[in-house]
């Protein structure tokens, strides 16, 4: 940490604590107050400002602890303990499985040449920047069945890819991110349509038939989208992001995570773009059985069965990933051995190495779930927030559609949850319109779309994580050279929402959101 950054950071972390302390000595009842907000805030502008990313978010879960304790000093320790780490791990078990296995099968594929081969091909495939980078993009739409696993599998597929292209890290965490939570939010089989359905009952529609007709209103997502592939397009890049892509040009320094540096003397020269193509089928199919599988489309016999798209309903993917992923690793050691481009002995020593390349993403995930839970269960952070949507929404009609896009970007983004902000705030909506009234869907599609876009915002979200992660980019990097973009879009969804209140349709907001959007990359490359 820069030391003129270091000392005002420790001061406002001091008096942060200093107040904490105070509040929760005083008695004042902190739970779904605006005190619920203080710890994710804080955590999360130290993290911006500073850098640092573990000592932010573990001074928001101390300020967080200290608000709960209520001046008990044993309270404090539990909740740290408890209600933050232990409750965090116990949540997320199967993710770090997932994680750690995946780290162990890249570890595997580049040692077994596998990702020197692929990308050798590919660069005699993809001939520049702007192919790779669209190459990335079509990935991830395809991946659209779960966006954890979206964002590590195109992460660990593309690098080669990217790299040879001199393509930052940044913009792949980038790419990776603003295309699979978007995605899956606009494809009906996926672990978020199921979700969602669980949340949107209501007396006209089924969760599943509400969720596709929400679609067409969900202006973030699809707006998201379209950026993307203008920025690709365009080759616009603004902001930090236009620094990163800048030094990858010139000097090659694509700001690759330390962790993901690899011992070139060990990587097999005879290894075959089959290497890499193999173990990632297997991972995709396994890990797609396992979701049906947990869901209970394969107990034809059972009184839980369920068809192929109400499995991916009632699925837990955490579940599933660790199943399927455990699965796949099994099957790609046996593959890499028959075809004596690793040694068993060498797999083995792998397994260690690819433990480690995670444990910074197993870290920042740990500590962000216990920021969240704190926050959201011990403060009521989302009860507070969905109270004050309830108040600023009497009576606003035609604006009610962005004020809940706002609303719902304000809760994830401090919370870092996208499922817990339309988890809270579709119950509401559901109650507060009825279902024949034309701005029932656009409400719903609003509290979609403003969780998807906090998400992508918040430096404790988990996908944010997840796709600096997959793309073997420094967390932060990918935080800051996000932020511009996120926001843009955001911008642009929030007057689509104010025109889709007063028309009831998608085509115009639709229609001004991809004008705006393509009038600014026109802009955009006349300056440049």
């Amino acid at each position: 940490m820069e030391n003129k950054k270091s000392k005002p950071a420790l001061v406002f972390a001091i008096l942060a604590i200093g107040l904490s302390i105070y509040i929760s000595k005083t008695g004042v009842d902190t739970y779904s107050s605006i005190w619920s907000l203080f710890p994710p805030v804080v955590a999360i502008f130290i993290a911006l400002f500073t850098k640092e990313v573990f000592s932010s978010l573990f001074l928001g879960i101390t300020i967080g602890a200290i608000l709960g304790s209520k001046g008990s000093v044993a309270k404090f320790l539990d909740n740290i303990v408890s209600e933050g780490f232990i409750e965090s791990i116990s949540q997320t078990s199967g993710i770090y499985i997932f994680l750690v296995v995946l780290g162990i099968m890249v570890v595997l594929i580049n040692y077994s040449g596998g990702s020197r081969a692929f990308g050798k091909w590919a660069h005699s495939k993809i001939k520049n920047r702007k192919q790779s980078q669209i190459a990335t993009f079509f990935l991830c739409i395809m991946l659209f069945i779960d966006d954890y696993f979206n964002c590590l599998t195109s992460g660990s597929v593309m690098k080669p890819i990217i790299d040879s292209h001199k393509v930052s890290r940044a913009k792949l965490a980038y790419i990776i991110d603003a295309t699979a939570a978007p995605v899956c939010m606009i494809a009906p089989i996926s672990s978020w349509a199921a979700a969602v359905s669980g949340y949107a009952e209501s007396g006209t529609y089924s969760g599943i038939e509400l969720f596709v007709k929400a679609i067409p209103f969900n202006f973030y997502s699809l707006l998201t989208l379209f950026f993307v592939v203008c920025i690709i397009a365009f080759n616009n890049d603004y902001g930090p992001m236009k620094d990163y892509e800048q030094k990858a040009q010139t000097t090659g320094d694509i700001s690759i995570r330390k962790e993901e540096l690899i011992d070139h003397s060990k990587v097999n020269r005879e290894g075959a773009v089959i290497d890499l193509v193999f173990p990632i089928l297997v991972l995709i199919v396994s890990c797609v059985l396992s979701l049906i599988n947990v869901g209970g489309f394969f107990d034809t016999a059972s009184p839980y069965y369920h068809d192929f798209v109400n499995a991916f309903a009632n699925t837990d993917s955490s579940i599933a990933l660790a199943m399927g992923s455990i699965v796949a690793l099994i099957i790609s050691i046996i593959f890499f051995v028959v075809r004596k481009v690793i040694s068993f002995e060498k797999s083995m020593d792998s397994v260690s190495e690819g433990f480690s390349s995670m444990v910074s993403a197993i870290l920042i995930l740990t500590m962000a779930t216990s920021l969240k839970n704190i926050s959201n269960e011990l403060l009521g952070s989302t009860n507070f927030v969905g109270g004050l949507m309830e108040n600023a929404a009497s009576g606003l009609s035609s604006f009610l559609p962005v004020v809940i896009f706002v609303v719902a970007i304000f809760l994830a983004f401090a919370t870092g949850t996208s499922w817990g902000t339309f988890g809270i705030l579709i119950p509401i909506v559901v109650s507060m319109f009825d279902s024949h009234d034309p701005i029932f869907l656009i409400a719903i599609s609003a509290t979609l779309s403003g969780s998807v876009c906090g998400d992508h915002l918040s430096p404790i979200s988990d996908t944010t994580i997840m796709s600096s992660t997959g793309a073997g980019c420094v967390h932060l990097d990918h935080v800051k050279s996000q932020l511009p973009y996120g926001l843009t879009v955001a911008a642009v969804a929030s007057i689509a929402y104010i025109i889709a209140g007063f028309t009831h349709s998608f085509v115009l907001p639709l229609a001004f959101g991809i004008i705006v959007i393509l009038s600014l990359m026109f802009v955009l490359k006349k300056r440049a």
